[in-house]
Parts: C-alpha cells; sequence; structure tokens
C-alpha cells in the first residue's frame, strides 16, 4: 500500500464533465430507474435514471434525480412533470428492455411519447396518473413527497423522493418462495460513459450479512494477518467466523486435505505457515472456511 499512487481530484476545481466521469466511474455499478411521468395536459413521458435507490422500506420510498442537463443546465422534464403532477412509476430495466430504453434517452422535444418513440406499452396505473410500462419486469406506482434541489447550473441534481403506493411484479420474476428471483429478474446496471452491466450466473454471488460479532481481523493471530499468500477476501473469510474451530474441525480439516490430497502426501502437523496458508486456501476454494481457519491455527 505504500506504494499505490492516487490522484486527487478538487470538485471546485475540476471541470464538469472531467468530475462527471470520476464519480459516475466510481459509483457504479448503478441500477436503473425508468421514470414515467405526466404533465398537467395529459402528456405522457419516460425517461432513465440510474442516480436512483431505495432509501427507506417503512414508511417504502424511492430516490431518483433527474439533473438538469450537463449541456445547457435545462431542466429535464421528469422533473418539471413531478413538480407540476406529484407522481410517478418507477419502471425497473432488463437487458431485454435495455435497447428500447436507450430510445427514451433521447432528447425528444417535450409533448412527444417516449413511449410510442421507444416502442413499449403504456398501462394504466391503479393509483397514480402515470402510465407503467408493460415490459418491464416490476413498476412501482409512487407518489411524490418531496424534491430536493441542489443548484441550477448544468448537471444540478433534482432528487425526488417518492413514496411506494403499488407494486406490479410479474410472475415469471419469482422463485418457489414467492420472492423475486435476481436470475429471472436480469437487470441491467448503469456504469461509466456509455457502460453498462448485466449480472449472470458467473458474476453474481451470495454474501451473508452477519448477524452477531465475528471473529474480526484484530483478532487473527500476526502471521495470518500478514500473510503474502492469503488474499484480503480470504481474510475477511476468515475474520468473519463466528468462533475459533473446535478441536474436531481441526481434526476435520485434516482429513479433508488428506481425502482430496490437497497436501501430497505431508503430515499437515509438520507444515510450515506458508504451506498451511496454501492449504488453507484449497480449503477456502472448496468453500471450507471453518476447517482452514482450524488448518491455520495447527
Amino acid at each position: 500500500m505504500t506504494n499505490t499512487k492516487y490522484i486527487e481530484v478538487d470538485p471546485a476545481n475540476t471541470p464538469l464533465p472531467q468530475l462527471n466521469q470520476f464519480l459516475l466511474g466510481s459509483v457504479s455499478p448503478r441500477p436503473i430507474c425508468f421514470a414515467s411521468t405526466i404533465d398537467l395536459e395529459g402528456r405522457l413521458n419516460l425517461a432513465p435514471f440510474s442516480f436512483f435507490n431505495v432509501v427507506s422500506v417503512s414508511p417504502p420510498v424511492i430516490v431518483f434525480s433527474p439533473n438538469n442537463s450537463g449541456r445547457d443546465g435545462t431542466p429535464k422534464q421528469t422533473f418539471l412533470n413531478a413538480k407540476a403532477v406529484p407522481e410517478v412509476v418507477v419502471n425497473v430495466v432488463s437487458y431485454a428492455m435495455v435497447e428500447q430504453m436507450n430510445v427514451a434517452a433521447a432528447p425528444w422535444e417535450h409533448g412527444v411519447s417516449e413511449f410510442e418513440k421507444a416502442g413499449f406499452t403504456p398501462v394504466a396505473s391503479d393509483l397514480v396518473k402515470p402510465f407503467r410500462v408493460a415490459e418491464s419486469p416490476v413498476q412501482i406506482e409512487c407518489k411524490v413527497i418531496d424534491i430536493k434541489e441542489f443548484g441550477e447550473g448544468g448537471g444540478s441534481g433534482k432528487m425526488i423522493m417518492a413514496q411506494v403506493v403499488k407494486m406490479h411484479v410479474k410472475d415469471e420474476v419469482l422463485g418457489e418462495d414467492g420472492k423475486i428471483d435476481p436470475f429471472k429478474m436480469n437487470l441491467v446496471g448503469r456504469m461509466g460513459g456509455a457502460w453498462y452491466c448485466l449480472p449472470d450466473r458467473d458474476s453474481m454471488f451470495e454474501l451473508s450479512q452477519p448477524m452477531q460479532h465475528t471473529i474480526g481481523y484484530d483478532a487473527l493471530p500476526v502471521a495470518i494477518r500478514e500473510s503474502e499468500i492469503l488474499t484480503a477476501n480470504q481474510l475477511g473469510q476468515l475474520s468473519g467466523l463466528l468462533g475459533w474451530p473446535t478441536e474436531d474441525e481441526k481434526l476435520g480439516a485434516i482429513d479433508f486435505l488428506e481425502i482430496h490430497q490437497l497436501v501430497d502426501g505431508k503430515d499437515v502437523r509438520d507444515m510450515n505457515d506458508s504451506a498451511k496458508q496454501t492449504a488453507a486456501v484449497a480449503l477456502m476454494l472448496h468453500n471450507r472456511v471453518r476447517e482452514a481457519a482450524a488448518l491455520l491455527l495447527l
């Protein structure tokens, strides 16, 4: 870490396009809010925004920000509509609809329906005036409860806070347990520049949040913490254990290594620290984290 080089970015002295690239390239991937709004004359608007997230479950609140144009500072029609008619439908974006979504992102004139231009199907909502996007796997009807404006110039944020009043979730994205299946959702995320990402079975993984105190990194023996073999993620796995391995688990680690021939016939007890750490890596690659910890403590 001592040889790591950084550049320093001072927002006050960084041109807006460059600052935009640093911010959006760093905070990514981001979910996409495909926001459907309506003006006082009943004209529909549909636009995607990646400054978007859920910020509360009780009450259920979503925020997204249709920033002013970075080119000329003009406010987005979504923002103007939400002020005039404080309702919005947030439609999530799956890979099957991302190219059409991109068409809707073009700078169409006010009054032009992005539903028509992009070929989306408008569906009447139950509790709000804006229409839902039939092609979206989840459509979220919301009431705007507040709008926070951060400035008037190009790139200035207009954060819209909206309370969820009804969700429409397609059966096809639910798993057998009745919960949303991330693999079936196939959602896309926005990254820096023109880049998007698509999670798949090779890139997705589960990481359970600890519900009680773990061993912690600081409690690991110095030889383990300062290992040049174990990665930071592997040290994190060891730190996340809920307790130290038992004697039975130590014996189990030895048996597993010998049965799977991961130690080349060597006596595990006679290994030096480097050899134990190398064997521990092999155990963790087999999801045997407790056995790996047991081996390291032999």
